[in-house]
């Protein structure tokens, strides 16, 4: 018996394997579930992190979120669900904490340089 994962993870692939569009889809979902902080910056929710594995854009869901917030656990599945996008338990080894890290520093740097 296999003990479930602490996180889903949403794919930007669609189940006919098709790219699902636009490309900056979980960053728009996951700001559904984001606010503000004392420095009037949004920041997203802990429970829903976007990021990218192997190239592809994906929304990593914590499951605790549907006991947090059942509302927002069932938005982001019938969201899934609707568009046809792979749901899948996150498998991927300890090393998860340090690559959303590692892309949320990344993603700053771009933002920065943007600005």
């Amino acid at each position: 018996m296999s003990v479930a994962s602490e996180r889903i993870i949403i794919e930007g692939i669609k189940e006919d394997g098709n790219k699902f569009r636009p490309s900056d889809w979980c960053e728009r979902l996951a700001t559904t579930l984001a606010s503000f902080g004392d420095d009037q910056r949004l920041s997203y929710c802990k429970s829903a992190q976007p990021c990218r594995i192997n190239g592809v854009n994906c929304l990593v869901v914590e499951r605790n979120l549907a006991t947090i917030s059942p509302e927002s656990y069932a938005f982001l599945l019938a969201f899934a669900d609707e568009n046809q996008l792979k749901v899948q338990e996150d498998r991927r080894q300890k090393q998860h904490n340090h690559k959303l890290a590692i892309d949320r520093r990344e993603r700053r740097v771009l933002n920065n340089n943007h600005a």
